[in-house]
């Protein structure tokens, strides 16, 4: 892109936006001018994150809502909550996210569901919340943060990578669905990122994806002209570590 989308005033929700891509991405719409929601289940990250916000210039343009997406009232809340504080609603960024890694024959149920219910259901709930709210600004933007595993399956990433793949298709879907309401749908699927989602060890991690570079693709398709819509944004270490 040329130059940095400027999002004065436009509301924006951020789910998971209290650490690794969330809150990078958090950041990125605040610097141009948005007006930002950060939700999470974690009082505590939530509290640190919002502090790092306002103080980096966010003020009184952030707004921090503690919750579960995969809880339905949770999701219904929080748009209450954005409405309330900020009169709309223009951009939604689903980026909440589980990653539980086992074997088929390891998992519990309890991981599986844990898995869809954020990764798949929460992205609903928060989806079909938003959409009214969405249309009564004339339009808007909703993207999801999804995963290359949705479309590269890994061994012991199986739930995980399924319901990644199952947002892929919930996102083509809603993309039909809405885009005559000006409402412009994508999904953003990163490769590795060097966060400390899953548990995974970042020590000789040099190589994989920041956080910033995710925000970054996110902020840059908000810029794309209004008869424009890059539906999927694959992005990858450049350069990965050689096995």
């Amino acid at each position: 892109m040329t130059s940095a989308p400027q999002l004065d005033g436009r509301v924006a929700i951020v789910t998971g936006g209290s650490r690794g891509i969330g809150f990078a991405t958090a950041a990125a719409l605040l610097g141009r001018g948005a007006r930002v929601v950060i939700h999470g289940r974690s009082a505590e990250h939530l509290t640190a994150a919002t502090a790092r916000l306002q103080g980096g210039q966010g003020g009184d343009r952030v707004l921090a809502v503690q919750g579960d997406v995969a809880q339905e009232a949770d999701a219904e809340r929080l748009l209450t909550e954005t409405v309330a504080k900020f009169g709309g609603l223009d951009i939604l960024i689903n980026n909440a996210g589980v990653g539980r890694f086992s074997n088929v024959a390891d998992m519990s149920t309890e991981a599986w569901r844990s898995i869809f219910d954020t990764n798949l259901t929460g992205v609903f709930f928060t989806t079909r919340a938003a959409i009214p709210h969405l249309k009564r600004r004339g339009g808007g933007w909703i993207i999801n943060v999804s995963s290359l595993a949705g479309s590269n399956p890994f061994a012991g990433a199986a739930a995980y990578c399924a319901s990644k793949a199952g947002l892929n298709a919930f996102t083509e879907a809603l993309l039909a669905e809405v885009r005559y309401d000006n409402i412009r749908v994508s999904t953003v699927a990163p490769g590795s990122v060097q966060t400390n989602f899953g548990g995974h060890e970042q020590a000789g991690a040099d190589w994989k994806l920041q956080a910033d570079d995710v925000a970054e693709v996110i902020t840059d398709l908000l810029a794309h002209p209004a008869r424009s819509l890059p539906s999927r944004v694959e992005l990858r270490p450049s350069r990965p570590k050689q096995r």
